[in-house]
């Protein structure tokens, strides 16, 4: 049945090159967004919508990559993921490509087995952190990398008719295999990067899998080792992921490692690709906190050239401060993990992140992965022979920062919030009032219909006044 309808899909893909962008209900707006394509399902995010994304990606793909390889597909537990994932497949396959299909997985799994196995490249369902409503679709190079902005503009354009396909009428079909052990290779890749004959016996951890795409390896990964492992939502639940749990929700978390005096704890997000910490005591790490700690080790050894971490706009002005008086230096990008990437491979430099918990170690891999800095923090932490708690103690005080988010569903008025003058005039206003005490931030998100207001002052009062002089204007500019 499967074949029979990639066969009658893959003619009329042929014999019309595309669907118009009126019937897939595409806005003027960009769809990629800073981590590929995400919205709410049933929205812009439909099975026809996926089936031709997937056969121009497949031919964007082909025509980027060094080797004639397969495609891998990875997905979290969302609902909508298998829907997804089948047509997105059914387009690859009507451009005559192999597919892999991994099942459920996380999405550094998909980079790195995009990256060795000789891959034309991966793509991954998942909306991240986002609510289980949602999903999204991300997109690798045969290097493992995020696609760059020139193949999702063709990939876009393909979407909107503005180029002629690359397949012939005599292309041959492709095929679709399922293989979920593969993820097998992933986990071994993660073990074999942490340091000979480490061992975490005696070590009691906490994991909370957020319903999502960790709740298979995580575990297994610390229990390999020798820890003690707690599991907090730990089956793969569509409806519950992200849930007030994960990465974006340490209560329970918090909660958990207390109760059972735990060395440490860990969230993820819903498919794993960034990571949130709990110390011994209960205290929220986050970011900041493990690029700090990492980097200082680093740099110890004489592994950090320049001293040097990439981070984005939102990293803290006190860990900014903190890093800086240890003699390191600390660039700023765009929000995204793939700015930072950019920005990594650009300088040289072997570590950067976002305070949200996308680490990034080149010593290790080229993907931001939760698991995997989860790992490392635990081994650093063991090899020190102290509690989190005890070498994080002098390591620096964050300044007040305040994030909050104004829904607005209008894609177009979101995405061009600078032409807002009573907007940008209240930006200053703030600016001005706090000089060199204080940052604000403000962007439309590229993962969510929100608009983010950020402000950070030494002083808690002052960041809380201009939050909320910036989220009225907000509200009343663009919520409406």
């Amino acid at each position: 049945m499967v074949a029979s309808m990639v066969s009658g899909i893959n003619s009329r893909l042929l014999s019309e090159s595309s669907i118009s962008a009126q019937e897939l209900n595409l806005s003027k707006a960009p769809l990629f967004g800073t981590d590929g394509i995400r919205g709410k399902v049933g929205d812009l995010l439909t099975a026809p919508f996926a089936l031709q994304l997937g056969f121009w990606a497949g031919q964007i793909l082909r025509e980027n990559s060094p080797v004639a390889g397969p495609v891998f597909i990875g997905q979290d537990s969302r609902n909508s993921s298998d829907m997804l994932a089948m047509a997105i497949a059914a387009g690859l396959t009507s451009a005559g490509l192999e597919v892999w299909q991994l099942g459920l997985c996380p999405t550094p799994c998909v980079a790195h087995l995009a990256g060795v196995m000789n891959a034309i490249g991966g793509i991954m369902i998942s909306a991240s952190h986002n609510p289980p409503e949602d999903n999204g679709i991300k997109f690798f190079s045969a290097e493992g990398l995020k696609l760059g902005k020139t193949q999702t503009q063709r990939i876009e354009a393909g979407l909107r008719g503005q180029i002629p396909s690359s397949v012939e009428n005599s292309s041959p079909y492709g095929k679709a295999f399922h293989d979920p052990n593969m993820v097998n290779y992933y986990g071994q890749f993660l073990l074999n990067g942490l340091p000979k004959d480490i061992d975490f016996s005696g070590m009691r951890i906490v994991l909370d899998l957020a319903w999502g795409a960790s709740v298979l390896i995580a575990p297994e990964m610390f229990r390999v080792l020798g820890a003690e492992v707690i599991c907090l939502h730990d089956q793969a639940n569509g409806d519950r992921i992200n849930v007030n749990c994960g990465s974006t929700n340490l209560t329970a978390l918090k909660q958990a490692v207390k109760e059972h005096q735990a060395d440490l704890g860990f969230a993820f997000d819903g498919d794993a690709d960034r990571v949130m910490a709990v110390d011994n005591k209960g205290k929220s790490i986050d970011g900041d906190y493990i690029l700090y700690f990492w980097g200082k080790t680093l740099k110890e050894r004489q592994e950090l050239p320049n001293n040097l971490i990439i981070s984005t706009v939102m990293a803290n002005l006190g860990f900014e401060r903190a890093w800086q008086k240890l003699g390191g230096n600390l660039v700023r990008t765009a929000v995204g993990d793939q700015y930072v990437q950019a920005h990594m491979w650009e300088t040289g430099a072997m570590l950067g992140g976002e305070q949200s918990g996308h680490i990034i170690c080149h010593h290790h891999s080229f993907s931001g992965d939760g698991i995997q800095a989860a790992l490392h923090l635990t081994s650093l932490v063991k090899q020190s022979g102290l509690s989190l708690s005890e070498l994080l103690d002098e390591s620096f005080q964050p300044y007040p920062q305040i994030l909050r988010n104004v829904r607005v569903e209008d894609r177009d008025r979101r995405l061009n919030w600078q032409e807002c003058d009573v907007l940008q005039n209240a930006i200053a206003r703030a600016e001005s009032a706090m000089g060199e005490d204080g940052r604000i931030l403000v962007r439309a998100s590229g993962t969510e219909p929100v608009i983010r207001v950020m402000v950070e002052s030494a002083s808690a009062d002052d960041a809380e006044h201009w939050t909320s002089e910036l989220i009225k204007v907000v509200q009343t500019q663009f919520a409406s």
